[in-house]
C-alpha cells in the first residue's frame, strides 16, 4: 500500500517551471482510488477513471501546438510527454555537454539494417525535440507543394496547396515569435502580413559576407528565427530574454530565449488554463481500440513503472515522424494485425530527413562573431545556371567550439595544421549548414524486428547535394578566403550519421487514398475515427527547408478542425 499512495502522490504533480500554480494529475474519486488501489495489490494494471475531451501524446511542436490552440475551449485536455522538464543548468551551454558527451541525447538503442547499433538523435523533454533545435523557421516554398523534378526521382505534390495552410503559417510565426523581413529571400512563398518580429541583426562579420554575396550576385536574406529577443542597435536590451550568446543553435536555451514548444506553448497554456493537465515521464506503449477497431478506446502507458490506462473522446499523437510510426507498429490487433491504422502498409515507410551537412570552413582571419545564426541563401533552392535540379538551402548554424572540433576525427588535410590549438580552429571558423530534399522512398522506413527497433536508410540525392557544398566553396574562396572546408558530424547527432534524425518527416503521409495514404486530408487516421497524427509523419515531401513551421501550421490547421468537433 506504501507504493501506491507514493504512487499517487508522484503522479498527481505536475511540474511546471518557475514556481508558476503547480497542477494536479486528478485519479479521480475516493471510490475510484480505492478500485485502482486494490487492482494494483493484485497486479492489474491501474485505470485511470477520469475521462478527457482530447489527449495529446507527445509535447514537442505538433503536439504543444495542437493542445495550446484548443485549450481556450475550456475542453478537458491531458498532455503526455514521455520525459520531464529539461534541467536547467550551467552545463545547457557546454559544448563538450551538450555534442560531445550527447548527454541530453536519448539512451536507447536502435539498429541500422546491417545490425550496427546506434544511439538516435531524439530528445526526450518537454517542448521535444524543438528544445535542442536551432528554431529557424521557414515556410515550405509554394512549389514544394507540387510536384518537382529532381535528378534521382519526383518529390510527389502534397494533395492540398500553399494557400491551405498560408493562414496557419501566419499564426504559427506569431505564436512562436519569429523574427525575419518580407522580400528579402528570393524564393520565400507569398504571406498574408509580415513577420511578427523584425530580423535578427548580422554582426559585422556576417553582414560582410551577406554584402560580398550580394556583390556575387546572390540574395542572402535574414534567416527567420524563433527567439525571444529585443534588440536595440544590434545589441539585446537589457529586457531581452535571449541575450545573443554562442550557444542557442542546437543547445538547449538556460535562460528559456529559444522559441521552443515548452516556452512558447506548454507553459503559458499550463498558466492560463486549468482545463489543462500535463503528464510527465509517462511513456505510451500502446494505444487500444474498441471490437469493431475503428475508434481509440485506451492509452497505455507507463510511469515510473507503474501502469495506467487513459481514456478519450479524441486521441492526437505527436512523438515525432519516427517514434509516432513505432507506437502505431507496436498498437496493433486484430482488427489491425500489421500495425494501428496500417492497412495500407505505409506506417513507418517512406521516412525522409534531408540531405544535411554540416560545414566549417576555416579561415586564415578570425572570425569573432557570437551570435553567427542570422543569414541564409536559397539562390540554388530549386537548380543553378550549371544545374537543372533543385540543389536546397545554405544556412549559417552555430559557432564551432573547441570541444566539438576536438571530438570529431580530423581528416588529413589538417595536417599541415598541427600546432593549431582546438580553440583557435574554433575562433577562425565560419559554419554553415546544408539541406538538400530527401525523396520519399517506401524502403526508408522504421519498423520492429521483435523487440529491435531497426531504421532502415538508403542514402540518396548525393549529386545536387555536393554541388550545393561545391557552390558555397566557390562562393566562400572568392569573399572569405577560407582554408578549408571541414565537415561537422557531431552537430547532427553523436557519433553515427545514421543517428542523426533532425528533420525526421514521412513515415505517416497524408492523402485522398488510403490504399497509399495512412492519413486523410485532416490528419485523421482513415482506419480509425478519433484518431490524428499531427507531427511531420503527415508530410508526402519535405522539400529543403527546417520542417518545424510546417509542422506547427499544421497542427494549427488540424486543432482547427478538431475544435468543430469537440463543440459540434
Amino acid at each position: 500500500m506504501v507504493r501506491i499512495n507514493a504512487w499517487r502522490r508522484k503522479a498527481r504533480k505536475v511540474f511546471f517551471f518557475e514556481k508558476k500554480k503547480q497542477k494536479t494529475f486528478v485519479l479521480g474519486a475516493s471510490e475510484t482510488r480505492q478500485r485502482a488501489a486494490s487492482s494494483a495489490r493484485d497486479g492489474e494494471v491501474q485505470t485511470h477513471m477520469s475521462h478527457y475531451d482530447l489527449i495529446v501524446v507527445g509535447s514537442g511542436p505538433g503536439g504543444a501546438a495542437l493542445a495550446h490552440r484548443l485549450a481556450p475551449t475550456g475542453k478537458k485536455i491531458l498532455l503526455i510527454e514521455r520525459g520531464d522538464y529539461l534541467p536547467r543548468a550551467q552545463a545547457n551551454w557546454d559544448s563538450k555537454t551538450v555534442f560531445v558527451d550527447g548527454t541530453y541525447q536519448a539512451s536507447e538503442t536502435w539498429y541500422g539494417a546491417d545490425g550496427r547499433s546506434f544511439h538516435p538523435g531524439l530528445h526526450y523533454y518537454v517542448g521535444g525535440n524543438s528544445k535542442m533545435y536551432g528554431a529557424a523557421l521557414f515556410r515550405l516554398r509554394e512549389r514544394d507543394f507540387g510536384e518537382i523534378v529532381h535528378q534521382h526521382g519526383i518529390s510527389p505534390a502534397w494533395p492540398l496547396s500553399y494557400v491551405d495552410f498560408e493562414p496557419f503559417y501566419t499564426e504559427a510565426e506569431t505564436l512562436f515569435a519569429v523574427h525575419g523581413q518580407r522580400g528579402e529571400d528570393p524564393n520565400e512563398p507569398p504571406a498574408s502580413g509580415p513577420y511578427p518580429h523584425p530580423p535578427v541583426s548580422h554582426e559585422p562579420r556576417i553582414q560582410a559576407l551577406s554584402d560580398s554575396l550580394a556583390a556575387d550576385g546572390l540574395h542572402p536574406f535574414h534567416l527567420p528565427l524563433g527567439i525571444k529577443l529585443t534588440e536595440h542597435n544590434g545589441k539585446p536590451t537589457p529586457t531581452s530574454v535571449c541575450i545573443r550568446c554562442d550557444a542557442f543553435d542546437g543547445f538547449p536555451c538556460l535562460l528559456n530565449g529559444k522559441a521552443d514548444a515548452q516556452v512558447m506553448c506548454v507553459d503559458p497554456m499550463l498558466a492560463s488554463h486549468p482545463n489543462v493537465e500535463l503528464l510527465t515521464n509517462t511513456l505510451v506503449t500502446k494505444l487500444q481500440t474498441d471490437p469493431t477497431g475503428r475508434s481509440i478506446s485506451g492509452v497505455h502507458g507507463v510511469r515510473e513503472g507503474e501502469q495506467l490506462v487513459l481514456t478519450a473522446d479524441i486521441v492526437v499523437v505527436a512523438c515525432g515522424a519516427l517514434s509516432s510510426a513505432l507506437l502505431l507498429l507496436r498498437s496493433g490487433n486484430d482488427a489491425h494485425p500489421g500495425g494501428l491504422a496500417n492497412g495500407s502498409g505505409q506506417v513507418g515507410r517512406n521516412y525522409m530527413r534531408h540531405n544535411q551537412s554540416v560545414l566549417m570552413a576555416l579561415l586564415r582571419e578570425p572570425n569573432d562573431t557570437v551570435f553567427q545564426k542570422t543569414l541564409a541563401v536559397s539562390d540554388f533552392y530549386f537548380g543553378a545556371d550549371d544545374w537543372d535540379y533543385p540543389l536546397g538551402l545554405i544556412q549559417m548554424c552555430a559557432k564551432s567550439h573547441g570541444d566539438q572540433i576536438k571530438g570529431e576525427l580530423l581528416p588529413g588535410t589538417l595536417d599541415f595544421l598541427p600546432d593549431m590549438p582546438f580553440e583557435t580552429m574554433a575562433r577562425h571558423s565560419m559554419d554553415f549548414w546544408l539541406s538538400s530534399e530527401d525523396l520519399p522512398r517506401p524502403e526508408n522506413r522504421i519498423y520492429y524486428d521483435g523487440e529491435r527497433v531497426v531504421l532502415d536508410v538508403h542514402e540518396q540525392g548525393g549529386e545536387a547535394h555536393r554541388r550545393l557544398k561545391k557552390k558555397l566553396e566557390y562562393h566562400l574562396s572568392r569573399n572569405a578566403a577560407h582554408l578549408v572546408l571541414l565537415e561537422r558530424k557531431l552537430y547532427l547527432g553523436k557519433g553515427i550519421p545514421i543517428g542523426g534524425t533532425a528533420h525526421q518527416a514521412g513515415t505517416a503521409r497524408f492523402g485522398t487514398d488510403p490504399a497509399s495514404s495512412v492519413l486523410n486530408l485532416d490528419c485523421r487516421a482513415h482506419e480509425i475515427d478519433n484518431l490524428y497524427v499531427t507531427d511531420a509523419s503527415f508530410f508526402p515531401s519535405i522539400g529543403a527547408v527546417n520542417p518545424t513551421l510546417t509542422i506547427i501550421a499544421n497542427a494549427l490547421r488540424v486543432a482547427a478542425h478538431i475544435q468543430q468537433r469537440l463543440c459540434a
